[in-house]
């Protein structure tokens, strides 16, 4: 966010317009909405889905005051859902499906890992002027460069895999600890590529596990864009266990090497339970309304060796 909001503040006056999706950093959703409706900054947010273009489309004709879009790649799997119906509706254009409004659009799809077309993207945007700012923090410079796709600013979180220890709070005393990541960095997400496409498959034919999201498999709706547009697929994978929450619960306690947090694109695996850790708190009305099951899973791979993860899992899954 330290990164993310003066970029924002810089490029949009008061009186002007950010475009963004549904799917973006919930905190950077909730600045853009609440902080910068405040300066008088009008936002509209998109859903990526099949009808983005059209979507897209008519804000950009419509309106010819927009200065900016902002959008994750790839997007982060428990944070890529919409506004809480909870929330306050307010007069800024949210374009679900069709273009409806976000609280009367899609609702509780299951969070996945989307991609974008960052090419058709910046050429829509370019056409009218618009910049194009990606926060490619979950792609990595390894498996994403959304410059070369002509995008004009790219954001990444330095904490994840670029510093890759999960030991840095950036400053500028840290700056040596993150120069130290960089050197490590190709080799760090290349072991995690490999090892979270082999567990997805590996997952996506387990009988306890009733679907899993990752952009590697030609399963997943976002393949073809994730094989055109990456050089690799990432180290996260989620997935939804057939459990109810304890059974889930269960596995998560019963896993002996990855750490139960929620940061993501270091050395060490970690795994979460959103719907018992980022979602705590929140009622069964909004973790539904966010595609937040109690079954839900999002697994953040390291370097640890393939066959060493797997028989964890699979042990794992057999507590169930």
């Amino acid at each position: 966010m330290n990164a993310i909001v003066p970029t924002l503040l810089a490029l949009i006056s008061p009186g002007g317009h950010i475009m963004s999706t549904i799917e973006c950093y919930s905190e950077v959703r909730a600045f853009i909405r609440d902080r910068m409706r405040k300066m008088g900054i009008r936002s509209t947010f998109i859903d990526i889905d099949e009808d983005m273009e059209s979507s897209l489309k008519d804000v950009l004709d419509q309106n010819n005051d927009v200065t900016l879009f902002y959008a994750d790649s790839l997007t982060n799997p428990m944070l890529n859902v919409g506004v809480m119906k909870s929330e306050p509706r307010d007069t800024e254009q949210k374009k679900g499906k069709k273009g409806d409004t976000l609280e009367d659009g899609p609702q509780g799809d299951p969070p996945t890992l989307k991609c974008l077309d960052i090419r058709r993207i910046v050429q829509l945007h370019h056409q009218k002027g618009v910049l194009v700012c990606i926060d490619s923090t979950l792609a990595s410079p390894i498996n994403q460069k959304p410059l070369t796709l002509g995008v004009d600013l790219v954001l990444h979180s330095a904490t994840k895999y670029m510093a890759g220890h999960h030991d840095v709070i950036v400053g500028c005393n840290a700056a040596y600890m993150i120069i130290r990541g960089l050197k490590m960095m190709a080799l760090r997400v290349e072991a995690s590529n490999r090892t979270a496409l082999l567990m997805a498959h590996l997952l996506e034919a387990h009988p306890k596990i009733d679907r899993v999201h990752y952009p590697g498999l030609e399963s997943s709706p976002w393949h073809h864009l994730a094989k055109t547009h990456r050089a690799g697929y990432g180290g996260v994978v989620s997935f939804e266990v057939k459990a109810d929450l304890h059974g889930t619960m269960r596995f998560i306690d019963a896993l002996e090497i990855p750490f139960i947090a929620t940061s993501l694109g270091g050395c060490e695996s970690l795994v979460q339970q959103p719907a018992v850790m980022s979602f705590w708190g929140h009622t069964d009305e909004d973790k539904a309304n966010n595609g937040i099951s109690n079954n839900f899973v999002r697994f953040s791979f390291g370097i640890e060796k393939f066959e060493d993860l797997r028989d964890d899992i699979l042990q794992a899954l057999d507590r169930i």
